[in-house]
């Protein structure tokens, strides 16, 4: 029986999210046992454009990246956008609060002619996406469930729940109890807590839960004297592109 064929593309990102496939080791073993990669270019040099499943990482933020991405978008019978800044447009994003002219002085100087820019956007802002694995950096083992699924025929569940809970379930002390304006209540989990976990605070990297319980983020906020103007620019971060952060 023929395998499934995958393949990895990116766009505008660190590329740490394709690491992360990498870094499953032993486990990437059983993985390259159920499929066939086509084009990897973190690990190998074959490229094919005949391939089941599309991953890409990183977001668009040129206009003449539009063709490629819809290229790969019409050759997929799946396409799975990989980490934040394919997901929710992610720290790219950070630029388009900024006049477009500044942006590219500050980048590029006195140079800027010679590089093309538009505002950076998700995947999902150009072509039609069929699922979205959060993260900056992706969880490598939540991709490996994602991929046993897909090969089964079964709708991958993306956790729909905030971060908060998995806060509770490792026992942390919570982020506004360090006096640390925090993301968790509202940002998707999937991540087990790995920030608040180690001491630092939800970023958000993962984008927000459906329907947010915002009523309750604002109590929380009051009760430690923070508004929400005061983490306003804290979710531009990773959700820029999204009408909570404009």
């Amino acid at each position: 029986m023929e395998k499934p064929r995958i393949a990895f593309f990116d766009f505008a990102s660190c590329e740490g999210c394709q690491l992360q496939v990498i870094n499953l080791e032993e486990d990437l073993l059983k993985v390259l046992d159920a499929v066939d990669v086509v084009s990897f270019r973190e690990a190998t040099k074959d490229h094919s454009d005949d391939y089941d499943i599309a991953f890409i990482e990183g977001s668009i933020t040129r206009r003449s990246d539009e063709p490629r991405l819809k290229g790969i978008r019409s050759n997929a019978k799946v396409l799975v956008s990989l980490g934040s800044c394919a997901t929710l447009g992610g720290i790219n994003c950070l630029k388009n609060f900024q006049p477009e002219a500044y942006v590219r002085k500050f980048v590029y100087g006195d140079k800027a002619h010679q590089y093309e820019t538009y505002p950076a956007r998700p995947i999902k802002a150009v072509v039609p996406v069929d699922l979205e694995i959060p993260g900056c950096p992706i969880n490598r083992q939540e991709f490996a469930t994602v991929v046993k699924d897909l090969l089964l025929g079964k709708k991958p569940e993306i956790p729909n729940y905030p971060v908060c809970v998995e806060c509770k379930m490792a026992e942390n002390i919570c982020a506004y109890e360090r006096d640390l304006a925090c993301m968790g209540p509202v940002t998707r989990g999937g991540c087990k807590a790995c920030c608040v976990t180690e001491g630092s605070f939800c970023w958000g990297c993962r984008g927000l839960v459906d329907d947010p319980n915002a009523d309750s983020q604002r109590e929380i906020l009051a009760k430690h004297g923070l508004s929400v103007q005061d983490v306003l620019g804290k979710f531009r971060l990773y959700t820029g592109f999204s009408e909570v952060a404009k």
